[in-house]
């Protein structure tokens, strides 16, 4: 007798997986993952078997899919197209192994293993080597019409490549979307201000089941053949893996990832190997698929219900799961930029226990609704960062929050901007907030900034993380032991270490701004702003309208500037170096001198003898000269060392005067 609680559990479970079922096969728009609806089908396939008592003739687990669409005409499927048993772990896939050895009374049996598709299976119908019909799945035994839209995929073979082909070959296979086209369609339909799809597989389905087939023409699906139904006028070979080999002979693309493997070790080791390159495949797969190779065999073991006994698909965890938003707050990067981050329930997806997913930015947030008490979609693939796919709107409750951007760094404390046209809002802390400390002493330690040798990654990761340096500023304050006592760092190379931020000390105006780290202020704009204003009082104290008066400096490059001097935390950090000893000749004591070279455009190539590239470059921009990185007609001189490249034979060609390094000291000093 079955208790009243597992006959109400049964039927709970009937109306959810009918209603997915639904959903997924029937109007492409499925509302949970592909994990949630295998757990609720095996939980009650559980029920059934251990109270056959429930089980009934209309039950989910006796039939496959859903009904087609009435907006296509119906297909019946000259064989069933069933679909498989799943196994999720090793030991599932070692008893599939061990019934079919004994079935078979074999020791080991060899299996053909293959990708499986995450795409929209097809039945391709040809009629003496002509494509005459293409049917979708459906319920397995009857499908959807949609050959005018399968002629527009082509991959797929319009005539087989065959002087005799067999008088009616049904292909079954998959139609799919590569990731590369469907970032192209999405990107598309943004642009058109359309629906975007959450997944190539849904892409794909909506695309094919289009009523109007220039849609499908399109937009690029694909197709891969992994076998044969009705077959007339051709001898079947007697192994599967022969089939799949007839089916490239006559053009039908097959994929390249399958194998014959031998035994239970052989699958499981497909299944590792293709699972490592799983993310960098081309298209979406959830799992593999073991077919005994031997037809004969198949034949024998024939099937059970709903499935096949000669084959089983092996499913990788799963890279979507359902879970409920907690909180959303924000992390700030090393850039300065803030991203929102959904604290979700724990939730076990793509292997990992995932905690937290990324929202992006702002606008994201709004475009997918998210909100704080949300039950939420998340994927996560290999080791990209676990991600919110989509909301379940109807699980909405009333006291569901919006999330706000904050104004304030949630680090520093420092003001929160968003510049126009970007998506990204950003911390305007920069030399001070603690998120952006690492990154800041890199750039002001780079060698077109302050130029500070041995000052690199792993020494930075050092000094911040064993709280020796919070600011640049504090690198001027390094003493001998401290740095000595870094990992793989002796006494010599803390010394030399310590010799290089000295030297430092003295630096150009347009460096030091340039060190500062300022968004959107490169090399050539940091000349610009020291040329214009001559010192950094004057720089600090210009207003939006004063900066857009220096050279290429725009409105938002100005607003940059300006809200960066106009954070104290910033102006403090600058007042701490100069004391430190930071020091400069400001412009306007040279300017009057070494101008004589503007407008004059220089190329540099081979080495100098006594200067550096870039201690050429440098005084010749501060005499007002611009150097470029290739000689054309406007170039006025081309300044070259030993080892001069084809660079130099260009200036000849052209006739451009070549100067060697006395001559270049020459034309600077006159």
């Amino acid at each position: 007798m079955v208790s009243q609680d597992i006959a109400e559990r049964a039927r709970i479970l009937r109306e959810q997986i009918n209603h997915h079922s639904y959903r997924y096969y029937v109007l492409d728009n499925p509302e949970i993952p592909d994990a949630e609806y295998d757990r609720m089908f095996r939980e009650l396939q559980e029920l059934e078997s251990a109270n056959p008592g429930l089980l009934t003739p209309d039950s989910p687990t006796q039939r496959v899919g859903g009904l087609p669409l009435s907006g296509f005409s119906q297909v019946q499927h000259r064989k069933p197209m069933l679909s498989l048993n799943n196994a999720f772990d090793e030991a599932e896939v070692t008893a599939f192994d061990r019934r079919v050895r004994e079935a078979a009374g074999q020791d080991y049996i060899e299996y053909e293993a293959d990708p499986k598709f995450d795409g929209l299976a097809i039945s391709l119908v040809y009629e003496n080597g002509v494509f005459i019909q293409g049917a979708t799945r459906g319920d397995g035994y009857t499908g959807e019409d949609v050959t005018l839209n399968l002629r527009t995929v082509a991959a797929i073979p319009l005539r087989i490549a065959s002087d005799n082909p067999p008088a009616l070959l049904e292909v079954r296979g998959e139609v799919l979307m590569q990731h590369k086209d469907f970032e192209a369609l999405n990107d598309a339909q943004r642009s058109k201000g359309e629906k975007t799809f959450a997944n190539p597989r849904n892409a794909a389905a909506g695309s094919l089941r289009q009523l109007d087939s220039r849609i499908t023409a399109s937009r690029k699906l694909t197709f891969f053949a992994y076998g044969m139904g009705e077959v007339q006028g051709f001898k079947l070979p007697e192994k599967f893996s022969d089939i799949l080999d007839q089916l490239k002979q006559w053009h039908f693309p097959v994929a390249e990832q399958s194998e014959v493997v031998k035994g239970v070790d052989g699958m499981l080791g497909y299944f590792m190997r293709l699972g490592n390159k799983r993310d960098s495949l081309p298209f979406d797969i959830d799992g593999v698929v073991y077919k005994v190779n031997d037809l004969k065999l198949q034949d024998e073991l024939g099937f059970v219900s709903r499935a096949p006994r000669f084959a089983i698909a092996h499913k990788y965890p799963a890279q979507e799961e359902i879970t409920q938003v907690l909180d959303i707050d924000v992390q700030v990067g090393r850039t300065g930029a803030i991203t929102p981050v959904a604290r979700l329930a724990p939730v076990f997806v793509g292997g990992v226990t995932v905690t937290n997913a990324t929202l992006h930015n702002e606008d994201e947030v709004r475009r997918k609704d998210v909100r704080i008490g949300d039950w939420v979609s998340v994927r996560r693939a290999g080791d990209v960062i676990p991600e919110v796919v989509s909301v379940m709107h109807e699980r909405r409750t009333s006291d569901a929050r919006e999330f706000v951007m904050p104004k304030a760094c949630p680090v520093c404390g420092s003001h929160v901007v968003r510049e126009e046209g970007e998506a990204v809002a950003r911390c305007t802390g920069g030399l001070y907030c603690p998120a952006q400390r690492k990154q800041a002493l890199l750039h002001f330690a780079s060698r077109r900034a302050m130029d500070i040798e041995g000052l690199g990654e792993k020494v930075v990761d050092q000094l911040v993380d064993n709280g020796l340096v919070h600011n640049p500023a504090e690198l001027y304050k390094l003493g001998l032991g401290k740095v000595a006592n870094l990992e793989r760092m002796a006494e010599k190379s803390a010394s030399n270490l310590l010799a290089a931020i000295d030297k430092s000390r003295s630096t150009t105006l347009a460096r030091f701004i340039f060190a500062l780290g300022i968004r959107n202020v490169g090399e050539a704009t940091a000349r610009d702003l020291a040329r214009h204003f001559g010192n950094l009082d004057a720089l600090i104290g210009a207003d939006e309208e004063a900066l857009m008066r220096v050279t290429d400096v725009g409105p938002i490059v100005a607003q940059s500037i300006a809200q960066f001097f106009g954070e104290s935390h910033n102006r403090e950090v600058i007042e701490q170096l100069r004391a430190a000893g930071v020091q400069w000749a400001d412009e306007t004591a040279r300017s009057s001198k070494i101008g004589h070279l503007s407008g004059k455009a220089f190329v540099l190539t081979g080495t100098l003898p006594n200067m550096t590239r870039e201690e050429a470059k440098e005084r010749i921009e501060a005499a007002g000269g611009k150097v470029t990185g290739s000689v054309s007609k406007k170039t006025d001189y081309v300044v070259a060392g030993t080892e001069a490249g084809s660079k130099l034979t260009k200036a000849q060609e052209l006739g451009i005067p070549v100067l060697d390094e006395e001559g270049l000291n020459n034309l600077l000093d006159q």
